[in-house]
């Protein structure tokens, strides 16, 4: 509830066009950036690199397992520190009010979109693991 608040007053704090995006708000197609793939393999660094987020943009990115082993990704403090608008997964569309991490048991793809809400910085990992590649850093200004 505390997120969908100030997803609410972020699009009540100026007109629509103020800001150029339009009437969706910060969900405007102009105000949507895509972040590089993180990929789920046995072995494999999870992303090409940190990503750095600006508070009041809408990102998607998509998560692909290629099956090589059941692996998961966490990341608690940094999906609460944004506002998830959808996950696609096979052409299916959720909207949850929240998540914790994922897991791919096989081979597969899934789309995130969110709102970068809260500023600081954040993590997402395979767990159980220590290693940097197995680990992307999230920072959020």
């Amino acid at each position: 509830m505390k997120i969908f608040t100030i997803v609410a007053a972020l699009s009540l704090c100026a007109p629509a066009n103020a800001q150029g995006f339009g009437a969706a708000g910060v969900l405007s197609g102009k105000n949507k950036q895509d972040l590089p793939p993180i990929t789920l393999s046995a072995g494999e660094p999870i992303s090409q690199g940190p990503w750095t987020l600006k508070s009041g943009t809408y990102y998607e990115f998509e998560i692909i397992g290629d099956g090589s082993q059941e692996l998961a990704l966490v990341g608690a403090e940094f999906f609460r520190a944004i506002w998830i608008d959808e996950i696609v997964i096979e052409g299916l569309e959720i909207r949850p009010l929240g998540l914790d991490s994922v897991e791919f048991d096989e081979a597969g793809e899934m789309e995130i979109g969110f709102l970068a809400i809260k500023p600081g910085r954040y993590y997402m990992k395979i767990p159980g693991t220590t290693g940097e590649t197995q680990r992307i850093e999230i920072t959020i200004e």
